[in-house]
C-alpha cells in the first residue's frame, strides 16, 4: 500500500504539531505520524517553560527587553556553547511564537513573564508557561489541530511508527510506517524528523551521552529519529554536552527511572538546606547551600555513580515544618512515615544503622558528621564555604534519601544546518530531510547548560518557521511538476 504527500512530518508533539499544522494551513497537504496513541510527546510531562524577549506580554508589565538582551543571557548560561546560528534564529522569532499563542488563548500562568531559579537565572522577566504548564500548550495545539485537519490537506495517523526512510537521488523521497499490521510506504517531497530525545533508550544514552541512565523522561523518547537518519549517513552533534538534572528520588518500582513528581527541593534559592549531601563514602562533595543549580549539576557529574543521599535528623525535618518541605508535596508527618517504606528513603536511630541501610560508609558518614557539627558550633565550614549551617546532625532518629542526576533532556542530536537540514558527518546536507526539536539535542541551543526557555520555545518556532517555508517551496515548484 502506497500514499503520496508534499510533506511527512514524523512525530506529533512540541515541534511536530506545528509544523505539519502551519504547513497545511498554508497550502501544502501533510501527513503527521505518531507512534503512541495519543499526540503530545514529552508536552505531558514537561514544565513547558518558553523564553521570549519583546512580547506583548512583557509590555503590558512594563518590562522592557530585548533580542539583544536574550541572546547575551543565552551566551552568560550557556558559556558560549551553544549554536549562535541557531540561537538568534530562536530570540529573533520568539516573541512572535509567544504572541502567537495569545492570540490562539493560549492560558498563561498568571505570574509570567517571570525570572525563574531552576537553573541560572536571565537578568529579567522573560520566562512564561501555562496555567497547567505545557498542557495548555497541548490544548492550543490541539485547536490548531483541528483547524489543519478541516482543511482536508492534514491527516494524523497515531499508533503508527515509522521504521525506515525512503532513499531518493542521494537524499529522502518518504517514509516506511507500521500501520495496522501492514508497512506501509509514504511518499513525500520532504521529510521532517520532530522525534524527540532518547532519555528512555539507556544503550544509546550510554552511547552518545556516555554516563549512566536514570530517566524521568516520556517514555516514547526512544531516539527514533536519530536511529532513522543515522542509517542514511546522518551526523550527530552534541555529544559531550551531557549535563544531568539536579537530583531525583529513584522510582519507586521501576530501575533506572527516577520519579520527579515527589523530587526534593534542593535549589538553595527555593530552599536553604538544612541536611549535608554526600555521596557513597559519606563523604560531603559540594556546598549546599551554592546559589547556582549550574555549579552543583556539574559537581555532581564529578561523584561515584553521579549518585548522592541527603542526610538529615529529625530536628531538621522539624524545622522545614513552618517553611518549604524538604520532598514536594512531603510533611513532615509523611517523611517519617514513607521512612524504610519508600524506595530511596531511610530512617535509623544511629549514624552508622543509616549508612548501613542506605549504602553509604558508615565510617566516612560518622566522620563527615562530626566534623559538619564542628562547622555549625563555629559558624565556618572549612571545607566547602557553605554559609547556611542552621543546625548540627544530632538529633535521632537520622534520615537519608538517595538522590540521583537525572535526566528529562538529551543533548547530542541529529546535526542540522540553519535552514533545519539534516547533515551527513561529512556536513553536507541529505536533501530533503529537516529535523527540529528534541532530536536535534539540547546542546544545539542551550549548550553546556539548562538555559530557560530554550527547549520548547526551539521547538515551537522551528517548527512554525519550517512548516511554513516548507509549504511556500511546495506552492512555488508546484507548477513545474503538474
Amino acid at each position: 500500500m502506497e500514499f503520496s504527500y508534499d510533506l511527512v512530518v514524523v512525530g506529533a508533539g512540541t515541534a511536530g504539531i506545528p509544523c505539519a499544522a502551519e504547513a497545511a494551513l498554508a497550502g501544502a497537504k501533510v501527513l503527521l505520524v505518531e507512534k503512541d496513541h495519543q499526540i503530545g510527546g514529552t508536552l505531558h510531562i514537561s514544565g513547558g517553560h518558553m523564553a521570549a524577549a519583546g512580547t506583548r506580554r512583557q509590555a503590558e508589565r512594563g518590562i522592557a527587553d530585548s533580542v539583544d538582551a536574550h541572546l547575551a543571557d543565552i551566551r552568560r548560561i550557556s558559556a558560549g556553547t551553544a549554536r549562535e546560528d541557531l540561537v538568534r534564529i530562536v530570540a529573533e522569532n520568539a516573541a512572535e511564537t509567544v504572541d502567537w499563542l495569545d492570540d490562539r488563548d493560549f492560558r498563561f500562568a498568571s505570574e509570567t513573564p517571570r525570572i525563574v531559579y531552576g537553573h541560572e537565572p536571565y537578568t529579567t522577566a522573560r520566562t512564561y508557561y501555562g496555567a497547567d504548564e505545557a498542557m495548555s500548550i497541548l490544548e492550543v495545539f490541539e485547536r490548531l489541530l483541528d483547524e489543519a485537519i478541516t482543511t482536508g490537506r492534514l491527516d494524523l495517523w497515531k499508533n503508527s511508527p515509522v521504521i525506515g526512510l525512503i532513499p531518493r537521488n542521494g537524499g529522502v523521497g518518504g517514509v516506511s510506517v507500521l500501520r495496522g499490521d501492514q508497512d506501509v510506504e509514504v511518499h513525500a517531497r520532504e521529510v521532517v524528523l520532530a522525534t524527540g530525545g532518547f532519555a528512555a533508550d539507556p544503550d544509546l544514552f550510554l552511547e552518545l551521552e556516555g554516563a549512566p541512565l536514570v530517566s524521568a523522561a516520556h517514555p516514547t523518547s526512544t531516539g527514533d529519529g536519530i536511529h532513522l537518519a543515522r542509517e542514511l549517513g546522518a551526523a550527530v552533534a552534541g555529544t559531550g554536552s551531557f549535563l544531568p538534572s539536579f537530583g531525583g528520588l529513584p522510582h519507586p518500582t521501576s530501575p533506572g527511572k527516577a520519579n520527579w513528581s515527589d523530587r526534593q527541593l534542593l535549589i538553595a534559592a527555593e530552599r536553604p538546606p538544612v541536611e549535608i549531601y554526600v555521596d557513597k563514602h559519606g563523604r560531603r562533595w559540594v556546598a549546599e547551600d551554592e546559589p547556582s543549580i549550574d555549579d552543583k549539576e556539574r559537581a555532581l557529574t564529578r561523584i561515584d555513580d553521579m549518585t548522592f543521599w541527603t542526610v538529615f535528623d529529625d530536628a531538621m525535618v522539624e524545622s522545614t515544618r513552618s517553611g518549604r518541605p524538604l520532598v514536594v508535596g512531603w510533611t513532615p508527618e509523611d517523611l517519617r512515615a514513607r521512612a524504610d517504606h519508600r524506595t530511596g528513603v531511610h530512617s535509623a536511630g544511629t549514624l552508622e544503622e543509616l549508612a548501613a541501610k542506605a549504602g553509604i560508609d558508615p565510617a566516612g558518614l560518622t566522620a563527615t558528621a562530626a566534623r559538619y557539627n564542628e562547622a555549625v558550633a563555629s559558624g565556618v565550614d572549612p571545607d566547602f564555604g557553605r554559609a547556611h549551617l542552621p543546625l548540627p546532625l544530632l538529633q535521632p532518629p537520622f534520615y537519608a534519601i538517595r538522590n540521583h542526576a537525572i535526566s528529562l533532556v538529551t543533548f547530542a542530536g541529529i546535526d542540522i544546518d540553519s535552514d533545519f537540514r539534516v547533515r551527513r558527518t561529512d556536513g553536507s546536507p541529505l536533501p530533503n530531510l529537516y529535523a527540529i526539536g528534541e532530536v536535534i539535542g539540547a546542546a544545539a541551543t542551550c549548550g553546556q547548560s539548562f538555559c530557560s526557555g530554550m527547549l520548547v520555545t526551539p521547538a515551537i518556532t522551528f517548527g512554525r518557521l519550517l512548516g511554513r517555508r516548507l509549504a511556500a517551496e511546495d506552492r512555488r515548484d508546484r507548477p513545474a511538476r503538474s
